[in-house]
């Protein structure tokens, strides 16, 4: 299966699910430092699917942007979870709609097998629950890589 967006010879653009909590570092290393609009997040309920359109940083091509000399790069990706039953979050008001959104980890409790909860935590203390019949998610880069405007790699302090 190939995307309209990308060409031949283009570098496949990255697709990972998590279907068990061993499988969510991976992808939580992939999303950390991610930014959204407020209004690029969604929770469809008929469909029980939360979405959010993010700007990820490419956490997976620093090291050969570095030794190659090269800017660093973001792409837009959309991160999914299915089997979402409850929404709730703290310290974000959604009512603000130019509110942008800093994503800093994804953590899960819950059993391996069976319903559970996905925490998304953001800076400046909010954060978003996920109430989920199975850890079932699933991240999908959008668009081709593009210069990170700042030139410079996420950093915590």
């Amino acid at each position: 299966m190939t995307d309209a967006r990308f060409e031949d010879g283009d570098e496949a653009p990255l697709r990972l699910m998590a279907l068990a909590p061993d499988d969510l570092p991976v992808l939580a290393a992939l999303v950390q430092d991610a930014v959204f609009p407020i209004t690029e997040m969604t929770y469809a309920r008929p469909r029980r699917r939360f979405a959010i359109l993010l700007n990820r940083f490419r956490w997976e091509d620093r090291e050969a942007a570095d030794r190659e000399r090269r800017p660093y790069e973001r792409v837009q990706a959309l991160l999914t979870v299915e089997t979402v039953t409850a929404v709730r979050s703290s310290g974000i008001d959604r009512g603000q709609t130019d509110t942008i959104l800093s994503l800093l980890a994804l953590t899960y409790s819950g059993p391996a097998e069976g319903p559970g909860r996905l925490t998304l935590t953001l800076a400046g203390d909010g954060a978003i629950e996920l109430e989920v019949e199975a850890l079932e998610i699933s991240l999908r880069d959008t668009t081709r890589p593009y210069r990170a405007v700042s030139g410079k790699a996420p950093a915590h302090e």
